[in-house]
C-alpha cells in the first residue's frame, strides 16, 4: 500500500493513470466556462492555479454562487460520491485565469479504490468545500446587501487571505461586477458599499485586491 499522507495531492493526482492515460493540463482564461449544468460528468478536476467559481442556475435565470475554489481543490466529483454516472449539477467558471489537471472519472474511481489514503485526502478537501458552501448560503440569506457583502469578503479572507502590513489581503483581483454576481447584487450597489467601507477605513483596495484592515472588527460590526 502506498502511503500518501506526506505527498501533495497534486503529485498524487498527476500520477493517476500514469503510463496509460495521464491527467491532462488545461488552461482557462478568466470568465471561461469549464463545464455547464447538464454536461456529462466524465472528468474530475484538480485546481493547480487560480480560483474557480461554482454556481447553480435556476429556472428563472438567477445564478447563485455556492463556492469559490482555491488552489489544491478537487471538483467535479459528484458521480464518485453517488456511485452513479450523472450530469453536471453546477456551472463551473474560471473566476481568475486557471490551470487545471483533469482525469477521466473511471481512472480516479479506480485510484480511490486502490489507495485509501487518496480517498481521505479528497474527503478532507470536500469537507472544506461543504463548509464554504454553507457559509455562502448563510451569506445570501442576509437581506441587507451591506451585510451580505461583508460576509462574502470574510469568506474570501478566510480562503484566499494573506497577511500584509495593513491587515489581511484577499489574494484575488476582484472586479465590482464579479463581486456583484457572487452575492446577487448589482455593480452599482457593490461600488457604493465598497466606497462606504473604504471611507470607514475598514478596507482598502489596490490593483483590484481588497485588504481587510481588521476582519474581526468588521465581522462584529456588520454581520
Amino acid at each position: 500500500m502506498v502511503v500518501m499522507q506526506d505527498r501533495p495531492l497534486a503529485t498524487v493526482f498527476r500520477q493517476i493513470g500514469a503510463g496509460s492515460f495521464p491527467p491532462v493540463v488545461e488552461v482557462f482564461e478568466r470568465g471561461k466556462t469549464i463545464f455547464f449544468p447538464g454536461d456529462p460528468a466524465e472528468r474530475v478536476y484538480f485546481l493547480l492555479k487560480g480560483a474557480v467559481k461554482l454556481s447553480r442556475v435556476y429556472e428563472a435565470g438567477e445564478e447563485i454562487t455556492v463556492a469559490l475554489l482555491r488552489e489544491n481543490s478537487v471538483f467535479g466529483v459528484l458521480s464518485l460520491l453517488t456511485g452513479q454516472r450523472s450530469d453536471r449539477f453546477y456551472h463551473a467558471v474560471a473566476f481568475t485565469p486557471v490551470e487545471l489537471l483533469s482525469a477521466p472519472i473511471e481512472q480516479v474511481e479506480q485510484a480511490l479504490k486502490d489507495n485509501p489514503e487518496l480517498s481521505m485526502l479528497m474527503l478532507k478537501g470536500l469537507s472544506s468545500r461543504i463548509l464554504q458552501t454553507e457559509m455562502m448560503i448563510e451569506t445570501l440569506a442576509h437581506r441587507d446587501m451591506g451585510s451580505r457583502l461583508v460576509s462574502f469578503l470574510l469568506i474570501l479572507c478566510r480562503d484566499f487571505g494573506v497577511p500584509s502590513t495593513d491587515g489581511i489581503t484577499i489574494d484575488l483581483k476582484l472586479s465590482h461586477q464579479a463581486i456583484a454576481e457572487a452575492i446577487g447584487s448589482t455593480r452599482v450597489t457593490v461600488t457604493r458599499l465598497l466606497g462606504d467601507l473604504r471611507q470607514e477605513k475598514m478596507i482598502s483596495i489596490h490593483k483590484k485586491k481588497i485588504t481587510l484592515h481588521n476582519p474581526v472588527a468588521l465581522s462584529q460590526q456588520f454581520t
